[in-house]
């Protein structure tokens, strides 16, 4: 599998200054009606994508990574916040401005069966968003549907198939395709490859990759597992229970990471020596859904360093690495966490 730290480097420093999406203080509440109030899937949440870049966004199922895409790309509607598109308000985005969005940000969902028609030939799934966007008829843009499943990996002859004829990886692709057609500026990643066997997956991460350096586009790379995101992400953003709770560049998270959650995540990942053994990591119990409303940590009924101050304080995103300012942890004892993790990797 392709590293980022082969890639890192070609990002440059134009693309690293650019940024292409924006989220101020975006918050989401479902579930609103007279006796019930409303949870928030996602709470004060601020994140930048920049041009040519990969931000890996990471947490457990149900921590509010999809909930916050779909905000993003204005699929659902947050209740407050601020979201920034090339410098296009999302939010109020109409007419000529919503239709540029929906060419210039694109998507690849987690299920690559769910996301394919099943009564269109794989030509006309990748041909549907040129129809829409440009109205030319199929004639015309057959050549660039033969270009744009090559690109991806799939044979010319995979053009008049149906979905149920291809395996999972080659649906992917196709859904790669189809995001691709309208030469998008940025491509939200929902999983594109939990679903998929280990070598298909590597093989997909490898095409988005080459795909990057190709078209110098941006993805916004969603996972629950820390492995796959670090070797295909600049910046890694930890989600917990729809909170930032540990962001910065990828090895500065992965080598020396600053908060509980996120050391659990790096130690749920498998080592390649079975000989190796480690210590497992400061996390307990599962997530509590309600304690993000009370006030305090929303990580410390699970947390093995939480003491009184963690029960009366939210913790903010601060600066916890002086080699690198974009290294922000929302913890109180992160100092304590990276000492923990330096004695045991000594271990």
């Amino acid at each position: 599998m392709k590293s980022v730290a082969n890639r890192v480097h070609s990002l440059g420093q134009t693309a690293s200054e650019a940024v292409l999406l924006s989220i101020e203080d975006l918050v989401v509440r479902f579930g609103k009606t007279r006796n019930a109030v409303a949870t928030a899937a996602v709470q004060g949440v601020n994140l930048r994508v920049h041009g040519g870049e990969t931000l890996g966004l990471v947490g457990e199922s149900g921590c509010g990574k999809t909930t916050l895409a779909r905000a993003a790309m204005k699929l659902i509607r947050p209740a407050s916040g601020r979201i920034l598109f090339d410098g296009v308000d999302v939010r109020s985005a109409r007419g000529h401005a919503l239709r540029r969005l929906r060419r210039d940000v694109q998507m690849i969902f987690q299920d690559p069966g769910d996301s394919l028609n099943p009564r269109m030939r794989v030509k006309d799934i990748v041909a549907e968003p040129l129809l829409i966007q440009r109205g030319a008829p199929f004639r015309k843009c057959s050549d660039e549907i033969r270009r744009l499943v090559q690109r991806v990996g799939l044979r010319v002859d995979h053009l008049n198939r149906y979905p149920h004829e291809l395996s999972g990886g080659q649906r992917q692709r196709v859904g790669i395709a189809r995001a691709l057609a309208t030469r998008p500026k940025l491509i939200v990643c929902d999983e594109p490859v939990s679903a998929l066997d280990v070598s298909v997956q590597a093989q997909i991460l490898n095409q988005l990759a080459d795909i990057q350096d190709a078209f110098g586009l941006a993805y916004l790379f969603i996972a629950h597992d820390l492995a796959v995101v670090r070797h295909i992400s600049h910046r890694i953003a930890v989600m917990y229970l729809g909170r930032i709770v540990e962001t910065g560049p990828t090895d500065d998270v992965c080598r020396a990471p600053a908060h509980p959650f996120t050391v659990s995540l790096l130690d749920a990942v498998p080592v390649n020596d079975p000989s190796q053994r480690r210590e497992r990591a400061a996390m307990i119990g599962e997530a509590e859904v309600e304690s993000s409303a009370e006030s305090g940590c929303p990580f410390r009924p699970r947390c093995l360093f939480a003491t009184d101050r963690c029960e009366g304080t939210v913790p903010g995103l601060v600066q916890v690495s002086s080699a690198s300012v974009d290294h922000l942890a929302a913890c109180h004892h992160s100092d304590r966490v990276r000492d923990s993790r330096s004695a045991q990797a000594v271990r």
